[in-house]
Order: C-alpha cells, then structure tokens, then sequence
C-alpha cells in the first residue's frame, strides 16, 4: 500500500484546486476514512502525518480506535442509529450525520451523561436520492432552530454524499447548493458555521472548488477497499 505517495497525490490536487478557486490549501482539511482497514494502517497513516479519522460504523470504531494511536480524534459519518448514540458519544469527538431532530435530542441525552459537548454536523441529503440518509433542505429548515437550543449540541457545520458519478462536475451543483445552505443557515442562527464537510475520493477536487473545508477521503488513500461494497454512505 503506497500512503505516502497516494497521500502526497492527494494534497497536490487539494493544492490544486485551492488554486484555481484562489483559497489558501490550509482552509481544507484531511479526513481519512478509514473503514474496513485494521489499526496498524491507521498507525502507518497517523506516522505520516494524518490525524483525522472517519468511521462509518460504531461497532467498529468501538474495537479500533482503542488499538489506534491515542493521539487521532475521530468522527463518526456514517448513518448512526439512536441505540447507538451512547457508544457513539462516548467514541467521537465530531458526529457527522445527524439527520433528525430526534437523534439529536439523543446525542444531546447522552453528551449530558459524559459532561461533554459534541460538535455535530448537520447531513443534508441534496439530490434527495432515496437510497441514501439526510436532511432534504426544507426539512433542515423546520428543525435547525430546536437543534441549535439543545444544550450539549454545538452545530459545526453540513455534511453531504453526492450522488456517484464518474464525472465528477455532474455533481458541482450540489456541493454549490450546500454551501449556499449553509450561507443560509449562518443567517438564520446568526452565527458561523465553520465546517462544510463534502467531496470523497472521486469529487474532492470539484467539492474544494466548491468551498469544502474537510474531504473525507477512503480509496484515494488507502487503496480499493477490500470488500466490495454498494456506496452508499459517506465514505
């Protein structure tokens, strides 16, 4: 597995992009997800630098992050069911995919228990594909007022999975569309949301383009995965 060249591969077409959009490469940030690989390649790629990680899955994430180096913060991103929320709480340091008001009141119940404060994203399903979690824009609109009022919820930003895609500008539309979201989202809650969560390995370039401040990135780095799976989350 080359983690070093892909990794470098990877920050070059970040730097790229940055520069046709004029933003500086330092504003997007490295999120390596590492489902499906074992704690001693996330050691490889923690020694290279990498200190953000994504898991789709609890039950995994509850096995592999105590054999991980103790220094990696971790996010949850993928589809996260309200029994799970306590472990989830308990695991991570962001929660990516919150898509429903009671799930939040869930995780707020549980970051209570733990006396900490969780930062969540807010997943919003753009293209309203029926396959796949996350707010629809209109729904978002009716709850973000009750999330922003729980106590131990700090709302970060949005988070999106775009439709799949070999040409990756199909989908510029709704990274596009997220960002004016959550434009709109600042005005309604009259704060800023620093965090604009999209573009995986095969749209990352268009999605940095688009104003993304973290990609969350599996393949490119780590390699094809070693089982395969229908993508259907964020990963």
């Amino acid at each position: 597995m080359e983690l070093s060249a892909n990794l470098q591969s990877i920050r070059q077409r970040v730097a790229d992009a940055c520069q046709r959009a004029n933003r500086d490469p330092s504003t997007v940030t490295l999120l390596a997800v590492s489902k499906n690989q074992p704690a001693e390649i996330v050691a490889q790629a923690a020694d290279l630098g990498l200190s953000l990680f994504g898991e789709n899955r609890v039950q995994e994430a509850k096995t592999k992050i105590p054999l991980a180096p103790g220094r990696l913060r971790w996010h949850m991103i993928g589809h996260l069911q309200s029994n799970k929320c306590r472990d989830a709480v308990s695991l991570f340091s962001m929660i990516q995919s919150v898509d429903s008001l009671a799930l939040a009141i869930e995780i707020n119940k549980w970051s209570a228990h733990f006396a900490k404060t969780m930062p969540v994203l807010l997943e919003i399903n753009i293209a309203g594909e029926s396959a796949k979690f996350g707010y629809s824009p209109e729904k978002l609109a009716d709850d973000l007022a009750a999330i922003n009022t729980l106590p131990k919820i700090e709302i970060h930003g949005l988070m999106t999975v775009a439709p799949y895609t070999q040409d990756p500008e199909k989908v510029r539309p709704v990274f596009r569309r997220l960002r004016e979201l959550k434009q709109h989202c600042e005005q309604i809650l009259g704060a800023r949301l620093p965090v604009l969560s999209m573009g995986m390995t095969g749209d990352f370039a268009v999605a940095v383009e688009e104003g993304a401040t973290m990609i969350r990135i599996g393949s490119a780095l780590f390699g094809p995965r070693r089982t395969a799976q229908a993508r259907s989350g964020p990963e």
